[in-house]
């Protein structure tokens, strides 16, 4: 999986930015990046968080960062943001998906001339596929509708312009694209656990293969959803973060309802219930209060080499 956030704010945004992609770590493992735009020019950083945390690897780099308008994005794959310049102008994009055909979408468009310079794990980069589909378009509308026409598998992205971010949801909503706001400020996430230490209020959830264009002062629809709905249920399961909310829906409540289900319909004879953290917990209550029986902490996860989240990188 992965997770994506982007701001546009009235002010400098590296800030929000640092810790609204923070907020998206627990959908990736391998790769994490962040771009900003200030006046046309585009700043980014990427690194590899196999072995270390988000904020370790980009604390020494946000002073270099400036501009009211930032994405960023946490991967379990490809190295993003890739920025490209083409006929539609030059833009940074970053994206959650899977992309089953990719290998035939290379051979076509290798043919017909493109060519692609980002490489990993001997395929080319799934986003900078997606890109280089945008630009094929007579503008953003008919790329990012080219890549849902032409793309076997799934894809939401954000794509920062020089003032302003446009971001599209899959096809048929598989990922959530979520918009939040405060004054002078309008932020994007797939994490809605990313809003509320960063003082923003969920406005707005886009639909399947809806494409909105967001500024800091409000945001205004490019393209209307599309009516089929095949969001991933795996993320209240297993990928969501417990506090975060899809379709309306809270991820802890949707795991206890389930949990309260099996607990009542299940005839084996219980002594306790004990959850495998973190996913599991949420099941877990809901199956002891369902079974009426026992919750105990049978497995402890160990968590002391975790970051301190009270201490920020700046004052």
């Amino acid at each position: 999986m992965g997770g994506f956030f982007g701001v546009a704010k009235r002010t400098e945004c590296i800030n929000e930015l640092f810790y609204g992609v923070d907020y998206n770590s627990h959908m990736g493992t391998k790769r994490a990046g962040i771009a900003t735009c200030n006046n046309g020019v585009f700043t980014r950083s990427i690194h590899n968080i196999e072995n270390s945390y988000f904020r370790s690897k980009f604390e020494g780099d946000l002073k270099d960062f400036t501009g009211n308008v930032g994405v960023g994005v946490i991967s379990d794959t490809d190295a993003q943001p890739i920025i490209v310049n083409c006929h539609l102008g030059k833009f940074a994009i970053v994206t959650v998906g899977r992309i089953n055909n990719i290998a035939e979408l290379e051979k076509e468009l290798l043919a017909k001339g493109h060519h692609f310079c980002e490489h990993s794990y001997d395929i080319i980069n799934p986003t900078e596929m997606v890109a280089a589909l945008i630009c094929e378009g007579k503008d953003y509308v008919s790329g990012i509708e080219n890549v849902y026409k032409r793309l076997k598998g799934s894809c939401s992205m954000l794509l920062l312009t020089e003032n302003s971010i446009i971001a599209a949801r899959d096809r048929l909503g598989r990922t959530p694209i979520i918009v939040g706001k405060k004054e002078g400020s309008h932020a994007l996430t797939s994490e809605t656990c990313a809003f509320p230490n960063l003082g923003y209020e969920v406005c707005y959830n886009l639909g399947p293969a809806e494409i909105v264009e967001v500024k800091a002062d409000g945001f205004r629809q490019l393209k209307a959803p599309g009516e089929e709905m095949q969001v991933c249920a795996f993320l209240w399961t297993y990928y969501g973060y417990p506090v975060c909310e899809y379709e309306g829906r809270n991820v802890d409540e949707m795991r206890y309802e389930a949990g309260m289900e099996m607990g009542r319909n299940d005839d084996q004879e219980v002594d306790f219930v004990s959850a495998v953290p973190d996913s599991g917990i949420g099941m877990a209550l809901g199956y002891a209060e369902g079974k009426g029986v026992p919750y105990r902490r049978g497995i402890v996860k160990y968590t002391p080499t975790w970051p301190r989240s009270f201490t920020p990188s700046t004052q």
